[in-house]
């Protein structure tokens, strides 16, 4: 049965999409950096895109749901995704239709479906946020993801709960790729050395930003970008470029099976993973890292080619990320 949330979600949708809708879209990506490229596909082609947005308290929970409880009576026709793991999840509900997505050629392939159900695009990438006020020897700056449990850093660090968003993506592809042995290891050493567990990566941006706690911590680039452009006193280290490398965690699209509107979704996802999105995204407030070998960037963005990115499987860590959770939970007090 559906649950009360999503039958009103799908009534107001409806009520808002009439007979003028063109293709439904349900979008977990930031509304505010979203909706300028929507509106760009409505100028350029005349389609009317009906958008229904995830909140940020829900971390795209409430649109996987919807999309499961859907799928009998589709109502979305594509899903925008600021992340991976949830996507392919859905993939194995067999939610997604099949696309050749001509305009993703040139996007690696480590981060595109073999079946051709999605494609990652627009990155972020999971740096250290450092404040060179409160650690002000470069020498003395942390890059490495062990740093938080090294204990010259003890209670200086902090990361998101683990529990939610690109914070639990990145555990459990630490589960999947280091194996469970040294990823626990990881998550002992930080309670060990009284790492802060902060509500979100905002959360975890705003007070290594500030003048009172952590020095430093796990944050994704596009928080980063916030406290960057607000003048605070940091820097971000992408880890780990002498081991593993630094995780990447991509927006990605697909296209709901037995959408209504199936000719417009294609032209809409086609748009999304083009190189001209990925500019305009790379060029937002939450500078995102495109995956176009040649897209143009901001000089405060840095390109996909110029760091170690860590090899792992998203198929691996969704199905990781499931045995995982309880113990997450059990850990983090969720």
């Amino acid at each position: 049965m559906r649950t009360i949330h999503a039958v009103l979600g799908a009534l107001l949708l409806l009520a808002s999409c009439g007979k003028e809708a063109g293709l439904v879209a349900y979008i977990a990506t930031d509304q505010h950096t979203s909706e300028r490229i929507v509106r760009l596909f409505e100028q350029r082609t005349g389609i009317k895109v009906r958008a229904r947005y995830d909140t940020e308290a829900n971390k795209t929970v409430g649109l996987v749901t919807a999309l499961v409880e859907e799928a009998d009576n589709p109502r979305a026709d594509v899903f925008w995704n600021n992340e991976i793991v949830h996507t392919i999840r859905l993939m194995g509900q067999h939610v997604f239709r099949v696309h050749d997505w001509p305009t993703a050629a040139d996007i690696p392939d480590r981060y595109k479906c073999p079946g051709g159900h999605y494609v990652g695009f627009a990155a972020r990438a999971r740096i250290l946020i450092v404040n060179t006020e409160k650690l002000k020897d470069p020498g003395e700056r942390p890059s490495s993801m062990w740093d938080l449990c090294d204990p010259r850093f003890k209670g200086k660090a902090a990361m998101a709960r683990p529990l939610t968003g690109t914070t639990l993506t990145h555990v459990a592809a630490l589960y999947a790729t280091l194996g469970e042995e040294k990823a626990r290891a990881f998550l002992d050493g930080m309670k060990k050395n009284e790492v802060y567990f902060a509500k979100s990566n905002g959360a975890v941006m705003r007070i290594v930003a500030g003048k009172d706690g952590p020095a430093f911590g796990f944050t994704d680039t596009d928080d980063f970008n916030v406290a960057r452009r607000k003048g605070f006193p940091v820097l971000a280290v992408y880890p780990d470029q002498d081991g593993i490398g630094t995780f990447v965690i991509p927006n990605t699209v697909a296209l709901v099976k037995g959408g209504p509107h199936p000719e417009n979704a294609r032209k809409f996802a086609d748009f999304l993973v083009s190189r001209e999105v990925e500019e305009i995204l790379a060029a937002s407030p939450s500078a995102q890292i495109p995956l176009h070998p040649d897209a143009k960037a901001p000089d405060q963005v840095r390109p996909f080619s110029s760091f170690k990115a860590a090899e792992w499987d998203p198929v691996k860590t969704a199905e990781t990320m499931d045995r995982i959770l309880p113990e997450l939970r059990k850990r983090f007090g969720r």
